[in-house]
C-alpha cells in the first residue's frame, strides 16, 4: 500500500485538533484556534518523524511526554505547574478515549486497508475513523464527566468555615470551589473569598466600606487608629475570575481559619488569606464564601 506523508500529516492534524478542542471544553479553557492549530501541527510533524524513524521504547516514551507538555503549553499556555498537570491529565484521558475508540473502529470497518508502523496508523479509512471516533469519544466523555459530576453531592460541596481575627470570629457557609486556585502572590498562601457583608463582625466598617478607596490608595476616610492597626495587615490580590477578566481585591491575614465538615470534624489552617469580595457570591444566599481544595 502506498502511504503519502501529506495524508498522515492531515490525519494527525485533524485528530490532534479534535482532541485539544475536546480537552479545552472539558477543562473549560479559553479556546484559541491558532494555538490549537500550531500545537496540532507540532504533534503531526512528530507523527511523521516517528513513522520514518526507529526509536527505542523508553526514549520514545520520554519524547512523547515532553511532546505532550509542549503541545499543552502551546495550546493553552497554563500559568503554573498545577494548571499544566490538570490539562495534561485531561489531554491524556481524552487521547486514550479517542485512541481506544479509533482502534476498535479500525478493526470493525476494514482492517486489511490499515497498516501500523512505529505506532502510527495509516490507510484508506483513517479519516472516517477519526470523525466517527471523535463523535463517539465526545459522547462517552460527556456522559462520563456528567456521571462523575452527579456523584458530587451537596454534602461534598459545602462546609462551615470559622475565621478568627483580633479575638473575634465568624462562621460562614462556604462552597468548596475546585476552580478557586486564587493565591496571595507574595506568600503563595491560598485565598478564601468572602462576601464583604459577612465580615462586619470581624473587620471594622471603616475598612469594609472603603475597599475601593483603599485599592486606589485613598485613606482619607479611615481614622488613624484603624490605619495603624489594620492597613499594614492588608494585602492586594490580583484575580481573573468573579465576573472579571482581571482585577484586584483586598485580603487580610486572619489569626486562624477552621474548616468544619458535616461530621463536625475540623481542620485548622493558618496558611490562608481572607479575600474581601464587594458583591454577593450567590443570588439566593446559599453560601457567603468560596474556598479551594488546595
Amino acid at each position: 500500500m502506498t502511504i503519502y506523508i501529506d495524508i498522515i500529516i492531515l490525519e494527525n492534524l485533524i485528530m490532534n485538533s479534535i482532541i485539544l478542542y475536546a480537552t479545552a471544553i472539558i477543562s473549560k479553557s479559553k479556546i484559541k484556534y491558532t494555538r490549537i492549530f500550531i500545537a496540532s501541527l507540532i504533534g503531526s510533524i512528530y507523527a511523521i518523524i516517528e513513522y520514518i524513524s526507529k526509536l527505542s521504547v523508553y526514549s520514545n516514551m520520554i519524547i512523547k511526554l515532553i511532546l505532550s507538555i509542549l503541545i499543552i503549553y502551546v495550546a493553552f499556555y497554563p500559568q503554573n505547574i498545577k494548571k499544566m498537570c490538570k490539562k495534561l491529565i485531561l489531554f491524556y484521558v481524552t487521547t486514550f478515549t479517542f485512541g481506544g475508540i479509533a482502534t476498535y473502529l479500525i478493526y470493525v470497518i476494514k482492517p486489511q486497508n490499515i497498516i501500523i508502523k512505529n505506532g502510527t496508523y495509516a490507510g484508506t479509512y483513517i479519516l472516517k475513523v477519526i470523525f466517527l471516533g471523535a463523535i463517539l469519544g465526545t459522547v462517552i466523555l460527556a456522559i462520563a464527566f456528567k456521571m462523575a459530576k452527579n456523584k458530587i453531592t451537596k454534602k461534598d460541596m459545602f462546609c462551615k468555615v470559622k475565621i478568627k481575627l483580633e479575638n473575634k470570629e465568624v462562621v460562614l457557609n462556604t462552597m468548596i470551589d475546585t476552580g478557586n486556585m486564587l493565591k496571595e502572590p507574595i506568600t503563595g498562601k491560598s485565598v478564601i473569598v468572602v462576601e464583604r457583608s459577612s465580615l462586619y463582625e470581624l473587620i471594622p466598617k471603616e475598612i469594609l466600606n472603603n475597599i475601593e478607596n483603599i485599592l486606589e490608595g485613598n485613606l482619607e476616610k479611615i481614622s488613624e487608629e484603624i490605619k495603624i492597626k489594620y492597613i499594614p495587615k492588608l494585602k492586594i490580590i490580583p484575580f481573573s475570575s468573579l465576573g472579571k477578566d482581571s482585577g484586584m481585591i483586598i485580603g487580610i491575614k486572619p489569626e486562624k481559619v477552621e474548616i468544619i465538615n458535616e461530621e463536625e470534624i475540623s481542620e485548622e489552617r493558618q496558611d490562608m488569606i481572607v479575600g474581601i469580595y464587594n458583591k454577593s457570591l450567590t443570588k439566593r444566599g446559599e453560601y457567603n464564601a468560596l474556598i479551594g481544595i488546595n
